[in-house]
């Protein structure tokens, strides 16, 4: 896998994936577009709702929404790194239940998700669930 990232202005870049995507990115606090550390929160909510969804999948359960809610701490000093996460998921399916719910859950941020298992090496990861409506 690789990367890139190109200046554009002030404090813009564009970012461009080898599969061929781009993406913008803001380090003036995000004013244009989502900042880097924004991103890297996003991944991380990205990268662990697929794994819940293949998860449930796998088990059989038709999943009708994922949503994660990302909640964060950062340090106060420079460099300001996360100091704890939280990765809050909403599901709905037909025929899913609570414990299979928080099971994929427990996989995808514990065990799957190499964005939350980076992370988790140096920030307090946590994570919750409910049913959403269907």
């Amino acid at each position: 896998m690789q990367a890139s990232v190109k200046w554009v202005e002030g404090l813009t870049f564009l970012g461009g994936s080898s599969s061929g995507h781009q993406i913008v990115m803001d380090g003036n606090a995000g004013d244009k577009a989502p900042s880097p550390m924004e991103m890297l929160l996003m991944a991380a909510g990205g990268c662990s709702a697929a794994e819940v969804v293949a998860i449930l999948q796998k088990g059989r359960f038709t999943v009708e929404n994922c949503e994660v809610k990302l909640t964060s701490t950062r340090r106060e000093k420079p460099p300001r790194l996360f100091t704890r996460i939280n990765l809050h998921f909403i599901v709905s399916g037909s025929g899913l239940k609570d414990k299979a719910l928080a099971r994929a859950v427990s996989l995808a941020v514990g065990k799957y998700c190499p964005v939350a298992l980076m992370l988790g090496k140096g920030v307090t990861l946590t994570h919750s669930h409910e049913m959403g409506v269907t």
